[in-house]
Order: structure tokens, then sequence, then C-alpha cells
């Protein structure tokens, strides 16, 4: 049996748990992950609509090894399902995407989005309670004025402590079209709400209205020819942002240029080449996700097949392509008929940018080390994921006689899929969302 250092420089091991349940409905299957900036927090948002935080397990002098370990901190339902009277359209309750803000204070905020409405939640402990009111009685029933004869002064006592979810801000009315990303910016002031053909900007402190800074929409619907798929805030440069389309180009834009943002100031494309032009090229190509690098110079693409690195000062080309599955290329055929050739896979940054992941079927995850130019396939599933124990590589048998621990492509599962991966900002654990089970892997601990 193969090490796996060999492979790659960084080990993970499963939890003690896996956080999920044995049996699932449609409205457990989660449908977004992501930690906060310092990593401590893990919200997990699903096709129920609801919000589940994870807080780290802090360090223990008796049990050091526990403190990669994350247990529910709070949930709370984001979204309800709604009706669209006036479009006779149902808009689902699920959880598009969850954007943490970097934390200020005490308490800890989080944008949520669905099809249609973005929500900022507060999320804030409460261990004490007031006691001892002039005008209520302890069960919170007034008293008789004329029963008061002496004046208290309201005390905190503590109390047993409570985490709540509060909506602080709802932002609705502004999309006519699903919405498929939302970004912070770095200015912590603004955010951006993306659907197939607009980019909205809004102010956190202003829930009334938006400012519309790409509009792709043409006079004539049957003149559409690319839709937007994904959009992020440079991560330094407050007024710069990136979109990328189902033409697999992306487009980087200025808002110091002009209040709407149709001319972009670069434009990110690889030539396509004609010999392996088919009739899957034009869905293969469009971007699911679009992420940029910590320290801002590269962009970073997943399509269908392959996963891109792009530096911000060359746009003819990508800097790297890293082939996720391209044994799913002779198999293209199928994977149209069942429609997993439309799935929508994420993309995620280690911290210090130089592994890349990415998910894939048959509950396998893709990581990419750009140092090394390593990689390896991993299997998140209850059956390998023992406690404490070292994940093994997995390898797909394309054709001819298959090995001992080698799969064959054609006993892949296409209805196990991982598409919503996440990295810890600054230590190697990731959490890795397959249909209801979140599995988190973190540094092999000695």
């Amino acid at each position: 049996m193969k090490c796996f250092s060999r492979y790659l420089p960084y080990l993970f091991r499963p939890p003690s748990t896996i956080l999920s349940s044995t049996c699932h409905t449609e409205a457990d299957i989660i449908s977004t992950v992501e930690f906060n900036s310092t990593g401590e927090l893990l919200a997990t948002g699903d096709k129920g609509g609801r919000v589940v935080v994870f807080q780290r397990e802090q360090e223990s002098k008796t049990q050091p090894h526990r403190r990669g370990e994350y247990n529910v901190y709070s949930t709370f339902q984001s979204h309800e399902p709604e009706f669209d009277y006036l479009k006779s359209l149902e808009i689902e309750e699920k959880i598009n995407k969850i954007k943490w803000l970097p934390q200020q204070n005490a308490a800890y905020f989080l944008l949520s989005t669905n099809d249609k409405t973005v929500k900022l939640w507060k999320i804030s402990e409460r261990d004490k309670r007031p006691e001892g009111y002039n005008l209520k009685d302890e069960d919170g029933r007034f008293r008789d004025p004329s029963t008061i004869t002496t004046l208290r002064v309201p005390v905190l006592q503590p109390m047993d402590l409570m985490v709540e979810a509060t909506a602080r801000r709802v932002f609705s009315n502004a999309h006519t079209y699903h919405i498929n990303s939302i970004s912070v910016n770095s200015d912590l002031q603004t955010f951006i709400s993306t659907d197939d053909l607009r980019v909205n900007l809004w102010n956190l402190e202003i829930t009334d209205r938006s400012f519309n800074i790409v509009d792709i929409k043409p006079a004539n619907m049957e003149e559409l020819t690319e839709v937007i798929t994904s959009a992020e805030f440079h991560p330094q440069q407050c007024h710069t942002f990136a979109y990328s389309s189902s033409k697999g180009s992306i487009r980087l834009c200025d808002m110091r240029q002009a209040a709407l943002c149709d001319k972009h100031c670069k434009y990110f494309e690889e030539p396509e080449d004609p010999s392996t032009r088919s009739f899957f090229s034009e869905i293969i190509s469009s971007i699911s996700d679009v992420k940029f690098s910590h320290n801002g110079r590269y962009l970073m693409t997943r399509d269908y097949l392959t996963v891109k690195v792009w530096d911000l000062q060359m746009e003819n080309k990508p800097l790297e392509t890293y082939q996720v599955h391209d044994y799913l290329r002779g198999k293209l055929c199928s994977l149209y008929e069942n429609d997993c050739i439309f799935d929508k896979f994420e993309c995620v940054w280690n911290g210090s940018d130089s592994v890349i992941m990415t998910g894939s079927y048959n509950n396998f995850f893709r990581m990419f080390d750009r140092n090394t130019k390593r990689d390896v396939t991993l299997e998140a599933s209850r059956e390998n994921s023992k406690p404490r124990a070292i994940l093994k590589p997995r390898k797909v048998c394309v054709g001819g006689k298959r090995r001992k621990d080698e799969i064959s492509v054609d006993s892949l599962d296409f209805s196990k899929k991982i598409l919503h991966t996440t990295w810890h900002p600054h230590e190697n654990i990731i959490a890795v969302a397959a249909t209801n089970n979140l599995y988190i892997f973190q540094d092999k601990v000695n």
C-alpha cells in the first residue's frame, strides 16, 4: 500500500463523527458550505432552507487531538418556500450560497441567499438575562401599578448559554432570474448578488434599492447566447470584480470606469481547438465557479472537465490547466442523457494558494499541488472514513485490466457527487459535502 504523503504533502483525517443522518429527504441535501474568515466557524445550507453553523472545539490539555473537531453551534431556518403570484412561480427555500462577513465584534454576521432573496443574519451569544423589573413579574406579566411601593434596579443574572440567530436585513425584489452567487466586498460595506443576466451591487445598510452594475440581457431574448454563471469581488481591490459565463469566458470589471460595467477591462478565454469540437463542447466549457486567489493575483475557474488557473496579467490562455475527470470524456453522451453534464462543481484554494481542490463523482474529490504538479483523488464515504485513519488515494481505470485498488469508470456512481467544498483559510482543514453528509478532514495528528 502506497503512502498518501508521496502523492501530496497534506494528510487529512476524518472527524470522530460524520455529520449526517442515515436516511434523508430532498430537503436534507447540502447545497453550500463555507468557512468564516478565521476558520473557527463553518456554515452549511441545505435544500430545506436551513443553515447549520458548526464551531471548532477549543483546545484541551487533556485531549489536544480534539482541537480540530467541529460541533453544532447554531441551527436556524433561513428561507421559507414562497410563491410569486404575478408569475405563478414557486420560489424554493434552497440555500444557494452563504458568505461570511469578517468579524467586527462579539457577534457573527453572514449572508445567505435562495433564488430571489438575500438575507443578512446576526449570530450572537447570550448568557445573562435581566431580572427585577418594576412593571413586570418574573414570568413577564405586567404588575398593577398601585401595588408598586418600592423602586427596584434590574440586574443581570447568569443563565445557560443561548445562541441566537436574527435576520437583520432582507434584500429582495431585485432579481428577475435565479441568484447563483453572492460576494462580499473588501470595503465591508457592499456586496454583489448575481443572477443569469445581471449583477447587482448592494449596500449592507440599505435594503430598498440596489445598483445594477452588469446587465447582459438583450432587447430580444431570442438573441441571448450566454448567461452569467458566477461572480466574485477581488479580495483586496474593492472596485474590481470578475464574472464568468456559460461560454467559458471570464470578464474582469472595474467599477471606477463607469456606473454600468458593460465594458470589461480584461477578458479571459482559451481559444477552442477545432479538432476537438463536438456537440458537447459548449456545454462542458461553461464555467460553474470562479474564485480569486487569496493574494489577488490569480483567478481559478471550474468547467465540467477541468480546473484552470489564470494570471490576471495574461488573458489569452490559462496559466495552468488540471484535468479533473478526463476519463468521462468518452461518456458525455450518457452524462447528457441523465443531465449530469449540467452539474455545477465548485473549486477552492488552500490558504497559501498552493493547492486547489474540487469535486467529482462517486464521492471523489481531487486535489492538485501547484508547486509539485502532483495530484490525488480521495473519497468521502462512510466505508473508508474511519476516525484518525489516513485516506487512501483512489484511482479510476478507463480500460484494460483493472488493478485491485482501482475502480472501473463504468462502476462510478453518478448519483454520488461532491459539488460543494471549502478550505480552512489558515490551516489544512477541509469540509466536503456529499449529498446529506458533511465530511471534515484535517492534517494528520501525530
